[in-house]
């Protein structure tokens, strides 16, 4: 059984609790923790118990988005997520002809191949949130982002050369931002580390090309050409050993920015 309460203005939801020694269940969590400051600060900090003993304790809904901690007794303790961050959702339509003609497809997570559902897409409808398309199956392939709004004819408004195969839903990040981007394939070469934009990564950084990367928080768009322009490539938390497996061997990253759009 899970209970939502209100702290500090934030709806936190609990699930129940688990039995680990010197740890506050959810409910003794929560009775604690009303009333209190929360902030969405992940820096290192002491906390009262040990990260995962924390989370079983409290019995949080860990589904991702923004981490809450707690002020509790002078300390901040790691506690789950807040559920506005948790139900944001978005939501596309794909339609098989332009101008939202012919059968519709509604997605609201990812969609490795859109062939079962219709036989091709040249018109879609954002509704809420971004995502990414892509114009074969299984992610691959020219990519484009879609924020909300109407494209009633995606093939000639993005320059897209074939109808859009799979999607990504691109969840609400709120928090720090922090990628590591190398010169070469496997994490190798030269390195640098970013937590903000950077429109053009030669100038700043005087590195000769952009091979591999490792993204540690937040979501990301790279591009191929300075101040954000020309193709993209999406990236989320994660390890990407070499770019040519990625099916964008003839790409060279210029440039990269944060996705912090609302998904509204």
């Amino acid at each position: 059984m899970t209970r939502t309460t209100k702290v500090a203005s934030h709806d936190v939801t609990v699930g129940p609790p688990a039995a680990v020694e010197g740890v506050p269940s959810g409910e003794e969590a929560l009775k604690q923790a009303e009333g209190l400051d929360l902030s969405t600060n992940r820096s290192n900090s002491t906390s009262a118990f040990p990260r995962a003993a924390t989370s079983r304790g409290l019995g949080a809904l860990l589904r991702g988005g923004a981490t809450v901690w707690w002020g509790i007794k002078g300390k901040r303790v790691q506690a789950g997520t807040t559920t506005s961050s948790m139900n944001m959702r978005g939501k596309i339509i794909f339609y098989e002809e332009r101008n939202f003609q012919g059968r519709s497809y509604e997605c609201m997570s990812d969609c490795s191949d859109m062939s079962s559902s219709l036989s091709r897409c040249q018109s879609c409808r954002v509704e809420s949130g971004c995502f990414m398309v892509y114009e074969r199956p299984n992610f691959m392939g020219n990519q484009f982002f879609m924020r909300r709004g109407e494209y009633s004819d995606s093939m000639s408004m993005m320059g897209m050369r074939d109808c859009i195969r799979s999607c990504r839903s691109i969840p609400m990040h709120r928090g720090q931002f922090k990628i590591k981007i190398f010169e070469r394939e496997n994490f190798s070469g030269q390195s640098n580390e970013l937590h903000e934009d950077c429109d053009n990564i030669q100038e700043r950084f005087r590195m000769s090309d952009c091979m591999s990367c490792q993204v540690m928080e937040g979501h990301w768009l790279l591009f191929e050409q300075p101040h954000f322009r020309g193709k993209m490539m999406y990236m989320r938390p994660g390890e990407y050993r070499s770019f040519r497996d990625m099916d964008m061997s003839g790409m060279r990253i210029m440039s990269m920015r944060r996705i912090m759009d609302s998904c509204n």
